[in-house]
């Protein structure tokens, strides 16, 4: 990406620091109420990261989709299906990663479907799986139709998935319980392959909320698209001088879109509630404005004034390698997870064995002082830094891994 636009390595570099964060405490038990997912209806920052996330995709998708019109139809559906095949394939893989697991002295395999209770098994949809999907039905949408018809089929998948929540969910179509979405996952995924965080077969990255999911990422398109083509935004102040003006007013459309959608995500959320497990229309409108905002905000200061420090250059590096930084994010507990440390003897007798991330949360960093939850978000920094540090050696070496 070209550096006038490092803002924008800067917002993807973040969502994806972001997530490894919030995905890797040192106990789910204790966590500051920032860093957890909102029970259920409502907002918490970290409801924030993957919906950036997708947009930063857009983002991105901005700046490859002239290259691949000029390419051809041919080029296009070869790039975006391969790439959507591998994204989904290595979040399916990571799903059943490491592929075995300890039952007392013996490494089992992970069945498909556990053989002794078939309603359990592996799981199908997740993050990457999200990506990869939302990713392809846009890059359709935007590769075949004009603006205005990508604002058309973008409202219609919106207004669409909420009457299919009203006409097909229960006495209460916006709970647990009454989500359409869930019985068509059960229909074709199967209950054994379904998440089951929620306490109950239910998965928050399934299929009927990926329709929703899909405008996130043509969002930031559009965002991306129109950055392109009004911004041209110089990163040194004195070439901000000869020409101002349009440099201010493409940040005040920014900021005008962002008010416009997060205000209209509110209003709509007093009807269609603002829910990331179930991927609401109103939280794509309110997190999508927020992300336009967020966005305006780092090319101010970035690209205008010219702000860049250790802060921009730490999100930076993410940026470089951000899917395989977050696979590597979970690929690596789970592996070292095989590894066990004995750590004395247990009630029953038997040896009672840790993991080598676990034995360091609970040897290390849960002595921190203060609350139980410092320690848990001193274990999450730590981890942090290690998987930017294995960022910086990469992007030192020039190494840039893509899918």
């Amino acid at each position: 990406m070209n550096k006038r636009y490092y803002s924008l390595d800067v917002f993807r570099g973040a969502t994806v620091a972001l997530m490894i964060l919030v995905n890797n405490p040192g106990s789910w038990a204790h966590l500051f109420s920032p860093l957890g997912h909102a029970e259920w209806h409502g907002l918490t920052p970290t409801d924030l990261v993957f919906s950036f996330f997708l947009f930063a995709v857009g983002n991105a998708m901005a700046f490859v989709m002239p290259r691949l019109r000029e390419a051809g139809d041919a080029v296009f559906w070869k790039k975006v299906l391969k790439r959507t095949v591998l994204i989904f394939g290595i979040g399916l893989l990571l799903n059943w990663w490491p592929f075995v697991r300890w039952e007392g002295d013996v490494l089992a395999f992970k069945h498909w479907v556990d053989p002794e209770d078939p309603e359990r098994g592996i799981r199908i949809f997740g993050v990457l799986q999200r990506i990869a999907l939302a990713y392809c039905f846009a890059s359709i949408v935007v590769y075949y139709l004009k603006e205005k018809w990508v604002i058309i089929v973008s409202a219609i998948l919106l207004l669409g998935y909420w009457l299919l929540c009203v006409v097909f969910g229960g006495s209460d179509p916006y709970s647990l319980a009454g989500w359409f979405g869930t019985a068509v996952d059960k229909d074709v995924l199967g209950v054994a392959h379904l998440y089951r965080g929620e306490g109950v077969p239910f998965d928050p990255e399934g299929l009927m909320s990926t329709l929703p999911a899909i405008v996130q990422v043509v969002v930031g398109y559009l965002t991306g698209r129109y950055i392109r083509a009004q911004g041209q935004v110089g990163w040194l102040w004195p070439r901000l001088q000869a020409s101002a003006e349009p440099r201010y007013k493409m940040l005040a459309g920014l900021f005008v879109v962002a008010a416009l959608l997060s205000l209209l995500g509110l209003f709509w959320g007093l009807e269609f509630p603002i829910n990331k497990k179930i991927w609401t229309s109103s939280y794509v409108l309110y997190t999508s404005g927020l992300a336009l905002f967020t966005i305006g905000v780092m090319i101010w200061f970035i690209e205008v004034l010219g702000k860049r420090n250790w802060l921009t250059r730490f999100f930076d590096v993410f940026g470089k390698n951000p899917l395989f930084i977050f696979v590597l994010s979970g690929v690596l507990p789970r592996l070292l997870g095989l590894i066990r440390i004995p750590m004395g003897v247990d009630d029953s007798g038997g040896t009672r064995y840790t993991t080598p991330l676990r034995w360091f949360y609970t040897e290390v960093c849960a002595h921190v002082p203060g609350p139980p939850e410092v320690g848990s978000f001193c274990y999450a920094l730590a981890f942090l830094a290690l998987c930017w540090g294995i960022c910086y050696v990469l992007d030192k070496k020039k190494i840039y891994i893509k899918v």
